[in-house]
């Protein structure tokens, strides 16, 4: 290429567009070399230009390649914790429809156990009271044989004659105040009258004994002959014989009554 040669506005832009990409002093040099050495240079320089405009576009390109690879794995991340999430929430629902309806079913167990457990209450009462009325009916029965039992026995040990059959009687204290006494009755003794007073339990307690003192207290308002004390029972155990002796009350056992 001769500078010489081209018109002046395309000389003004060859160099301008080689000021862009080279320096003064390459400049200076092409402009010193013969015109075909010249030309081949300003080609070989544009090659190269052309090359390394490339080179860059390639690099620029491969970066974006990369980048838009990254965004590509991060957006395949961010999808698989999405779905990752999307699975937690269904089996969270999941188990919040099971616990729902264990709650349900626990719910209606109780609802089961506690009609179960008002049925086994009112059993359980029942129970009570027959065992109450089965205590009764021994406690009656004690007291049947003691009543037939115990005369004898009166007679051997205290000499006392019986004057009415041994009963048990409501005895009125004060107007409309009346206790339950389970064995009583008068005899002769040393030709004074005195009265039987008795407890009579299956199984005799210290409660009982206590029990029946208070009673015998409040007799004495409405007796006032002397009050020979007795308790019958099936069984009671050392202790509490020792505590009726204590007492000043006659034991008898059931086992010592005659069979009639």
């Amino acid at each position: 290429m001769d500078f010489g040669k081209l018109p002046s506005c395309s000389l003004v832009k060859i160099v301008y567009k080689l000021s862009m990409r080279y320096s003064l002093s390459l400049i200076k040099i092409l402009q010193s070399v013969e015109p075909h050495i010249r030309e081949a240079l300003i080609a070989i320089l544009e090659e190269i230009e052309r090359h390394r405009e490339e080179s860059v576009t390639k690099t620029e390109f491969n970066e974006l390649k990369k980048i838009v690879q990254e965004l590509a794995e991060a957006q395949k991340r961010t999808e698989q914790r999405v779905n990752e999430l999307a699975e937690a929430q269904r089996q969270t629902e999941t188990e919040i429809k099971e616990l729902r309806e264990i709650v349900g079913e626990l719910a209606k167990a109780q609802k089961r156990t506690k009609e179960e457990l008002r049925k086994l209450i009112k059993e359980h009462q029942k129970t009570r009271e027959n065992l109450g009325g089965l205590q009764h009916t021994v406690g009656y029965i004690l007291e049947d044989r003691a009543y037939k039992g115990l005369p004898p026995l009166l007679e051997r040990d205290f000499g006392i004659k019986l004057l009415e059959p041994l009963r048990r009687e409501y005895i009125k204290i004060t107007p409309g105040n009346y206790i339950e006494v389970n064995i009583i009755g008068y005899g002769q003794k040393n030709g004074k009258k005195v009265w039987i007073v008795g407890e009579c339990k299956s199984q005799l307690k210290k409660r009982h004994i206590s029990d029946f003192l208070k009673d015998v207290d409040k007799l004495k308002k409405v007796i006032s002959e002397e009050m020979i004390l007795i308790a019958v029972t099936y069984q009671t155990p050392p202790s509490i014989q020792e505590y009726v002796k204590e007492k000043g009350i006659k034991l008898y056992f059931s086992y010592e009554f005659p069979l009639f």
